[in-house]
């Protein structure tokens, strides 16, 4: 576990940690405190108890989605599959979880039995599809301890001031929601920075925030945190000593991995999606990243020429599934949530702990969009605004063409419908504020067709090399 240098004694940090937090968490409710601690015990059992622990919670799952959920109960009676599954590998004959089936079951899904829905989240996915997604407390519980547990491996730990570099969802209309979120914040001792806008005046004043705030640790976009730290080196404007740095959303590139390391100090990757939360992070042994296996079956899948699917090689990229062991409100069983990872030979971590590890991870990747200045604007700010329409919109992707105009391709939710003036108002001022100067337009269309790797991009800017083919980039500079 990353460790950082002696500094100044801090009285509230050990506070907040010991006391404060726990205090919080069970006043309201929620054992995330006690979770943290099993989990810090059980990422150093071996991988055979992981995975018979894996296998029990997958039966129990079973059994309460075929006796509390049509879905599943059709699916395992058409199959002759039984809830007490031989083996983990017995996964493998149940139907995978694509984004439209995920959608069109979600009623279906739902249970008619305790344990009920209590959170209820939309996405807007790395496709540009929408999805919503529904889970029971416990399932939000576990997600808490297991965010805290992969955080920790990178010297994140509660009580630790956190500058987040990160994508910022419009904020509420109302007094007292702001209110609420300002007052966590500060209790939390989080500071909060949009990532998206990247031009020199941006990274200046992010740089003087962390001068000013002072962070013990930096979470942020993997291509916003590339883009300061770029910025930093150039301008030799690092004052501060090494501040581990935790990256996500985007894969980390070598190279941008390095510079990091230049204006930050140690990087940390980390890996997860808003449907399940984090699925696998990055240890001191900086040796890939351990899947959050008390929680989740993680699994990287090809689809052959001939139409099978195979569980990816070693050293093979494959399509990520998920099976949320703990959500037993709405059941996601083998759920594709779009991305690409390269599959890992087992073997013990030299850190010691017994989980599985995969990486890197070669979905997410987003275009950078520029604005009428030529000013660079992380592509990403578009996927978190469609939070705001998902009930209008089924797809979206954002194309920047040749003369600098961006135009958002929209399906909406129904043929010939648009999307509520006020929603759209809320887009347009987005794009005033994070592309002023570049002309925008909304396009309504009936499809928006998948790329060659089929993927639906979000962000695609065209390149002057080749008109004809809109390409998105692999990583953004």
């Amino acid at each position: 576990m990353y460790r950082a240098p002696p500094a100044v004694r801090d009285l509230y940090g050990p506070v907040l940690a010991n006391v404060l937090f726990p205090a919080f968490e069970a006043l309201r409710g929620r054992p995330t405190i006690p979770l943290l601690r099993q989990l810090q015990t059980s990422q150093w059992w071996s991988i055979d108890r992981l995975r018979e622990q894996q296998l029990g919670q997958l039966r129990r799952l079973l059994r309460h989605a075929h006796a509390h959920t049509r879905y599943y109960r059709k699916v395992l009676d058409e199959r002759g599959l039984s809830p007490e599954v031989p083996s983990l590998e017995s996964l493998q004959l149940l139907p995978l979880l694509d984004r439209p089936t995920l959608m069109a079951t979600l009623d279906d899904r739902t249970t008619d039995a305790p344990p009920f829905v209590s959170i209820v989240k939309g996405t807007s996915g790395s496709s540009g599809a929408p999805v919503t997604v529904k889970y029971n407390a416990e399932s939000r519980h576990w997600r808490d301890a297991t965010r805290w547990r992969g955080y920790g491996w990178g010297g994140y730990q509660i009580g630790k001031r956190a500058l987040h570099y990160w994508g910022m969802t419009p904020p509420s209309k109302q007094w007292h929601k702001r209110t609420k979120v300002a007052i966590d914040r500060a209790f939390k001792r989080d500071l909060y920075i949009d990532c998206t806008p990247r031009g020199d005046d941006a990274l200046q004043a992010v740089v003087r925030a962390i001068e000013t705030f002072k962070p013990e640790v930096i979470v942020a976009y993997a291509a916003g945190a590339a883009a300061l730290a770029r910025f930093i080196v150039a301008q030799r404007l690092r004052t501060w000593r090494d501040i581990p740095i935790l990256l996500g959303a985007e894969r980390v590139w070598p190279n941008d991995r390095e510079l990091m390391e230049q204006a930050f100090g140690p990087v940390f990757e980390t890996y997860g999606c808003r449907e399940v939360m984090m699925i696998a992070s990055e240890c001191d042994a900086h040796a890939g990243m351990h899947e959050s296996m008390e929680t989740m079956i993680v699994e990287l899948l090809v689809r052959d020429a001939n139409g099978t699917v195979r569980t990816a090689k070693p050293g093979e990229t494959g399509e990520v599934a998920i099976t949320d062991l703990h959500n037993l409100a709405c059941p996601m069983i083998r759920y594709v949530n779009g991305d690409l990872a390269v599959a890992r030979a087992y073997e013990p971590c030299p850190c010691g702990r017994g989980l599985a590890r995969l990486g890197p991870i070669d979905g997410r990747v987003t275009e950078t969009l520029r604005d009428g200045q030529g000013r660079a604007v992380g592509g990403l700010v578009f996927n978190i605004l469609l939070g705001v329409i998902e009930h209008a919109a089924k797809q979206f992707q954002v194309v920047q063409k040749l003369d600098g105009s961006v135009v958002m391709k929209v399906v909406p939710m129904q043929a010939g419908a648009l999307i509520p003036d006020a929603a759209r108002a809320e887009i347009d001022g987005f794009a005033a504020k994070y592309l002023p100067g570049a002309p925008f337009t909304i396009e309504y269309v009936d499809d928006i067709p998948l790329s060659a790797a089929g993927k639906r991009r979000v962000v695609v800017v065209e390149r002057p090399e080749n008109k004809s083919d809109l390409i998105s980039a692999q990583i953004a500079h």
